[in-house]
C-alpha cells in the first residue's frame, strides 16, 4: 500500500490521502477509493475487521482522514465531529492579496451554518498561503467560502472557471495540515499531522 499511515492502533487508522483519490466511491460505483485500498490493508493484515471513514475529504483534497476499524468506534468518532471536539486546519494557496492577515468567513452551505476562521500566512504576488480552520464541517466548505470572499483556491475548476485567473496549478491547492482529537477508546489526546504534498511544494518554489 502507497498510502503513508500517519496513525494506527486497535480502533484508528488515520492516513495522509493524495489528491485525486475518491474517499469512498460516488453513484458511478468507482472500484479503486481510499477506502478500497485500506480495506486491502487490513485484510492483508489478518485483521478481519473494515475501514470505516469518521469523515470526508474532497478527491482533489490531500491529507489527514481519520478511519475506524469497525463500525463501534465510526459512530464514537462521528459523535465527536458533530459535537465540533475536533481541531482542523488546512493549508491552502488562495488567488489575489487579503486585506488582512487574518479573517472570518461566516456563510450559510446549503441552507447551513458554515464557519471558517484563516490566516495568512504569507503573500506572495498574486497569491497567498493561508492556515484555515473549519468551525463546521460542510461539504467543500474552504472552496465554497473562499469563492465566497472573492478569492479562490488556487487550482479551482469545480465552482470557478480557470480561465479567469492567471495563476495555474495542476491540483486544487488545498490540503488538511492536521487534526487533534480526544481518543474515543483510551481518552488520549492524539494530535496527527500530514506534510505538504510534494506538488504543493513544487508548486511554491515554482511561484516564489
Amino acid at each position: 500500500m502507497n498510502i503513508p499511515v500517519l496513525y494506527e492502533d486497535d480502533s484508528l487508522l488515520i492516513v495522509d490521502k493524495p489528491s485525486g483519490l475518491l474517499t469512498i466511491p460516488t453513484p458511478k460505483k468507482e472500484k479503486r477509493t481510499l477506502t478500497s485500498i485500506l480495506d486491502e490493508y487490513l485484510k492483508e493484515k489478518g485483521l478481519g475487521v473494515c475501514a470505516h471513514p469518521c469523515h470526508r475529504l474532497d478527491r482533489d483534497t490531500s491529507g489527514v482522514i481519520i478511519y475506524a476499524k469497525g463500525k463501534a468506534v465510526q459512530k464514537k468518532m462521528m459523535d465527536i465531529f458533530k459535537q465540533r471536539g475536533i481541531k482542523k486546519a488546512y493549508i491552502a494557496f488562495i488567488h489575489g492579496r487579503l486585506l488582512s492577515p487574518k479573517g472570518r468567513i461566516i456563510n450559510n452551505i446549503e441552507g447551513l451554518s458554515a464557519v471558517t476562521n484563516y490566516k495568512v500566512i504569507e503573500q506572495r504576488g498574486n497569491f497567498a498561503i493561508v492556515e484555515a480552520y473549519p468551525e463546521t464541517g460542510r461539504t467543500n466548505q474552504i472552496r465554497l467560502h473562499f469563492k465566497y470572499i472573492g478569492h479562490p483556491v488556487v487550482g479551482e475548476t469545480r465552482f470557478v472557471f480557470r480561465k479567469d485567473f492567471q495563476l495555474r496549478a495542476k491540483r486544487l491547492c488545498l490540503h488538511a495540515k492536521d487534526l487533534e482529537f480526544k481518543h474515543p477508546v483510551s481518552g488520549e489526546r492524539i494530535y496527527v499531522r500530514a506534510d505538504l504534498p510534494p506538488d504543493m511544494r513544487n508548486f511554491l518554489e515554482r511561484n516564489q
